[in-house]
């Protein structure tokens, strides 16, 4: 990973460019001139071109990838808008969360999700106006997590807004330092939220080949 003029830059080509957002960092511009600063206007003081694809929360850090020009940004959503981009997050939840399978298999978070609208920018859980979403977790065993909490892996089959912050919630294990979702007590445990997008593989718009991403989580 290269490290220049504030931006950590995890692959490059004349396609597309993959950088690692640090927490705090807003993906896109926001309302208001205080919320300017983002990775994608930073990237394209570097790229002209540089086009955003997806977004991470601003409290989430990790891989975002940015398309380089209009025909790589259609390529490149429509990868992830069918699901043929796979993602993996790392998280540290709040108390000590079991895996109820003894060989620790992934599991399904099925909770269907929509903005609370008086709340916003609020998700909830709503069986009846909520769109289907669809989570796989397991334990994360190979590093050991914090005193705070529990160390997990995390797959999104969708990609709802906060959907890996409410399903967590909803199972009773909020993530670690989350300012919306979490208790005071919870939120005070880190000083910031522990989610990292961590993995991203899918076939390069391009060439075809399989590109295979990895960010380790910072915390």
């Amino acid at each position: 990973m290269t490290v220049t003029a504030d931006l950590q830059v995890v692959h490059e080509d004349e396609h597309l460019v993959v950088l690692n957002k640090p927490s705090g960092l807003l993906a896109v511009p926001g309302r208001g001139p205080d919320k300017q600063d983002c990775l994608s206007t930073r990237a394209q003081a570097r790229w002209a071109d540089a086009l955003i694809v997806h977004r991470l929360d601003m409290a989430t850090s990790g891989l975002l990838v940015l398309a380089r020009g209009l025909p790589m940004q259609r390529a490149i959503s429509s990868a992830f808008e069918q699901r043929r981009v796979h993602k993996r997050y790392v998280a540290v939840v709040s108390g000590q969360l079991t895996n109820p399978s003894p060989d620790n298999a992934w599991q399904t978070i099925s909770l269907p999700l929509m903005i609370d609208w008086m709340n916003r920018p609020r998700s909830i859980v709503h069986w009846g106006m909520g769109k289907p979403s669809v989570t796989h977790w397991r334990l994360l065993n190979d590093s050991p997590a914090p005193q705070v909490g529990t160390r997990i892996e995390l797959e999104p089959l969708t990609g709802r807004t906060h959907q890996l912050r409410v399903h967590l919630q909803a199972l009773g294990h909020p993530i670690v330092g989350d300012p919306l979702y979490a208790s005071p007590e919870q939120q005070a445990l880190a000083p910031r939220l522990l989610l990292h997008a961590a993995d991203l593989s899918f076939a390069h718009p391009a060439t075809g080949q399989p590109l295979t991403l990895h960010s380790p989580a910072p915390f």
